[in-house]
C-alpha cells in the first residue's frame, strides 16, 4: 500500500479545518476509548468527520481486506461520506456501494478490497451474499443515521449484515434525532452516549413569508429576488409540486436544479454537483434532501410546503446553519394556510419588489476521465488552464469521480474551452469534453 496518513493534524490541514468543534473532540476521544458509542448530534455539526478520524487512526496499513464498514440509509449519504473520506487524503482505499448503479461497478471496485466500505444495507447485504468477502478483518461497524435506515425498511438487511460480521469490536451508531430505540440485533453493550441534540450549536433564524396572492409562486419569485442570489434549497412535499414549481421558475428565467426520489440516480447526482459548484444557486427538493447530502454553505431553506411531521421540519432546517454558521429557514404561508404548532410564532419577512435572481456565472463541464484513469484535480486544472486557455479565476470547483469528472468554468468560456479540449489527450487518455 502507498504511504498512508493517520495524523489528525495533517488530515485537518488537508480539509482546511483549523480545529475540531466540541462535539467532534468528545466523540473522537470516546470512540477511541470505548467499544460501543451512540453519537446524537444535529444535522450539520460534523458527525461524519467525528467517526472517520478514529476509524482511520485504527486501520492497519498492511491489511488488504475490509477493516471498517459504514451502513447508511441512502445512496446520497454513502456518496457524501465517501467524498469526505477521500478528501481526508489518508492513502487508504475507500469505496461506496449502493442501489441504482450497476453491480458490475461494485464488483470492479471491490476486486481490490477497500479499507473502508460504505453503503446502503440492501446493496452491502447483496455484495456479502454474492462475493467472496472476508469479514473477519472487519472490526469497526458504523450505523450512520440508524433511525432513518430503520424508518425506510432496512431492518432485515441490517440484521443480516450484523449477524455476518462476527469479529466486530467497535460499534458506532449516529443520529440527528432521539426518537428511535436501538434494536437488540445491533448488540450494543453498555454504550457510551454523546448527546448534543439539546446544545445550541446551530445559529438558525426562522421567518415566515406571507403570500400576497392566492398563487404562492408569485410571492416565491419576489422572495427569491430579495434573497439576492444566495444558495438555498426550496422544499416541497411531492415530486409533482417540484415539477410544477420548476416549470414556473423556468418561465421566469430563474436557474435551478431539482432533486427527488422519482429522478434517475445519475440525474440526482448531477443536480447536486451543479448545486455544489454554483451552476445552480437554487435546488427544489423533496425530503430526500433533508438528510445525507453534501451541500455546504447553504444560506437559507425555504419551505414552499411544510412537512407533516416536526422532525422532518428539523432535518430540512439542518441543511443550513451548519457547523456554527448562520442560516435562515423561511416558511411560505398561503392565504388559506394554518401554521402547525411546531412552527411557533416567527416574525414575517417584509417583502419588497425586486428583480429576479441573476443567472449564475458558472457552467458545468463533463470530462470522460476520472480516478480509474489516474487523473487528478491538478491534472484537470492544468489541462484547462494550459490547453483550454482559462485564467485561474475562470476555473471553479472540480469533482473527480471513478470514471469521469465535473468542472465549473465561467459561462462565457465554456464553448471556447470545449473547442480547444474536446477529443484531445488528458495525460494518456483521449477525453470528450462537453457541457451538461
Amino acid at each position: 500500500m502507498a504511504d498512508v496518513i493517520k495524523s489528525q493534524e495533517e488530515i485537518l490541514k488537508k480539509l482546511g479545518i483549523e480545529k475540531l468543534n466540541p462535539m467532534q473532540e468528545e466523540a473522537l476521544a470516546c470512540i477511541a476509548e470505548n467499544a460501543h458509542t451512540v453519537l446524537l448530534s444535529p444535522t450539520g455539526t460534523g458527525k461524519t468527520l467525528a467517526f472517520l478520524l478514529p476509524i482511520f487512526a485504527s486501520l492497519d496499513a498492511e491489511c488488504t481486506e475490509i477493516q471498517a464498514m459504514i451502513l447508511v440509509p441512502s445512496r446520497e449519504l454513502a456518496l457524501q461520506i465517501e467524498q469526505v473520506a477521500r478528501n481526508m487524503g489518508t492513502g487508504f482505499k475507500i469505496n461506496a456501494v449502493y442501489g441504482g448503479r450497476a453491480g458490475t461497478k461494485d464488483k470492479a471496485d471491490l476486486k481490490h478490497r477497500p479499507a473502508i466500505l460504505i453503503g446502503t444495507p440492501g446493496r452491502i447485504a447483496d455484495r456479502l451474499r454474492r462475493d467472496d468477502i472476508e469479514t473477519k478483518f472487519i472490526q469497526t461497524l458504523v450505523l450512520d443515521e440508524f433511525d432513518k435506515s430503520l424508518e425506510v425498511g432496512f431492518e432485515a438487511e441490517m440484521m443480516e449484515i450484523v449477524n455476518t460480521l462476527t469479529k466486530v469490536k467497535k460499534r458506532i451508531l449516529t443520529s440527528a434525532t432521539q426518537k428511535s430505540k436501538i434494536p437488540p440485533f445491533v448488540r450494543l453493550q453498555n454504550p457510551v452516549e454523546i448527546n448534543y441534540l439539546s446544545k445550541k450549536t446551530i445559529q438558525l433564524s426562522l421567518r415566515t413569508i406571507l403570500a400576497t396572492s392566492r398563487d404562492k409562486k408569485e410571492t416565491l419569485v419576489t422572495a427569491l429576488g430579495q434573497l439576492n442570489n444566495q444558495p438555498g434549497i426550496i422544499f416541497c412535499n411531492l415530486k409533482e409540486t417540484i415539477g410544477e414549481l420548476s416549470e414556473y421558475l423556468t418561465r421566469h428565467k430563474i436557474s435551478h436544479g431539482c432533486f427527488h426520489g422519482g429522478m434517475e440516480q445519475s440525474d440526482r447526482e448531477r443536480a447536486l454537483i451543479k448545486f455544489r459548484n454554483g451552476t445552480h444557486q437554487l435546488l427544489i427538493a423533496s425530503d430526500l434532501a433533508a438528510r445525507g447530502i453534501d451541500v455546504p454553505e447553504i444560506r437559507f431553506i425555504l419551505h414552499y410546503e411544510l412537512p407533516p411531521r416536526p422532525d422532518e421540519f428539523t432535518h430540512r432546517n439542518g441543511r443550513t446553519a451548519r457547523m456554527n454558521q448562520h442560516g435562515t429557514a423561511y416558511v411560505l404561508v398561503g392565504k388559506q394556510d394554518l401554521l402547525p404548532a411546531f412552527i411557533g410564532n416567527p416574525k414575517s419577512l417584509d417583502l419588497r419588489k425586486t428583480v429576479p435572481p441573476a443567472p449564475s456565472p458558472w457552467q458545468t463541464i463533463y470530462v470522460t476521465g476520472g480516478r480509474k484513469d489516474k487523473i487528478s484535480k491538478g491534472d484537470i486544472a492544468g489541462f484547462f488552464l494550459k490547453q483550454g486557455r482559462l485564467s485561474p479565476d475562470q476555473l471553479g470547483v472540480i469533482e473527480i469521480k471513478q470514471d469521469c469528472a465535473y468542472v465549473a468554468v465561467h459561462s462565457a468560456q465554456a464553448s471556447p474551452l470545449i473547442k480547444l479540449t474536446n477529443n484531445t489527450r488528458l495525460k494518456n487518455k483521449k477525453v470528450r469534453v462537453s457541457i451538461i
